[in-house]
């Protein structure tokens, strides 16, 4: 898996550093000596597929370039309850002013990552778990990697690197084969996909040779239907009404993709703590 440039997230890090600090951390700069140095060591504690290492130790870095930092498991990895997953040396005021937006982020993201790996594990490869565009606004490069650490794919990253039709648009458009046509017109080189909510609308996005169909809220007999009318001809992603335990028989329809909103909007942070001791 491609790791995250510093320039994804460095300055978010920067700015979640700017919210907690303010105009200083009190509580550390009273109670810990300037010269004090110490040793903290990140702990989960429930198992896990860890994501954000990365991000989480940068917090660190750029309250102090020279802190150390030694990874003992690296993002993507499943980790057991109890397992030491990095640990960080350095002077302890800075350890302690970083260390809640370090868990922050490392909490989230391998949250993240834990509840798509999950829905991949359901899946059984016989489909492909996609994300979607439900993520916490400012942090989407960070929650679509987390769901790539968790083995599941990236749906578009927004709303200007690939077409899809919903069904607002089409309304607003006044009906699917209108909206089809004027997206062709305006972009005729980018496949399509278009959201259908009923096999009516199914057959109508098929007559007009869309690439994707998005079938939204429908009934597993329906899914079957519409997998089996666009063989050959389009492929097929499921949305709305995903359950984890549903995934097996969404996955048995043959449909090609699944998109899951859940993987960020609602994934749970991972229990994890950070242990420090003076050196």
């Amino acid at each position: 898996m491609k790791p995250l440039h510093p320039d994804e997230y460095r300055e978010i890090v920067r700015r979640a550093l700017d919210e907690d600090i303010g105009s200083g951390d009190v509580t550390t700069e009273a109670t810990v000596g300037a010269d004090r140095r110490a040793r903290g060591v990140f702990l989960v504690k429930a198992d896990c597929v860890v994501a954000g290492l990365d991000v989480a130790l940068e917090a660190f870095r750029l309250l102090d370039p020279g802190i150390g930092a030694t990874v003992h498991r690296r993002d993507g990895d499943r980790c057991q309850a109890g397992e030491e997953i990095a640990e960080v040396s350095g002077p302890a005021r800075a350890l302690l002013v970083g260390e809640r937006t370090a868990l922050n982020f490392l909490q989230r993201l391998s949250g993240i990552a834990t509840r798509a790996r999950r829905f991949v594990d359901a899946a059984g490869g016989r489909i492909v778990v996609l994300d979607t565009r439900k993520t916490t606004p400012g942090l989407r490069v960070l929650e679509k990697y987390a769901v790539r650490a968790g083995g599941a794919a990236n749906h578009r990253a927004g709303l200007f690197d690939a077409v899809l039709i919903k069904d607002n648009h089409i309304r607003l458009a006044g009906g699917v084969a209108e909206a089809i046509a004027r997206m062709r017109e305006s972009q005729p080189g980018m496949p399509i996909e278009i959201e259908a909510q009923s096999l009516d609308e199914v057959d109508a996005a098929l007559a007009a040779g869309v690439e994707i169909l998005l079938v939204d809220n429908m009934s597993t007999e329906e899914i079957r239907a519409a997998v089996t009318r666009a063989r050959g001809r389009a492929k097929v992603e499921i949305s709305g009404g995903v359950t984890l335990e549903r995934i097996p028989e969404l996955a048995a329809t043959g449909a090609d993709f699944v998109s899951v909103g859940a993987l960020t909007h609602s994934a749970p942070a991972v229990d994890i703590s950070f242990e420090l001791e003076p050196l």
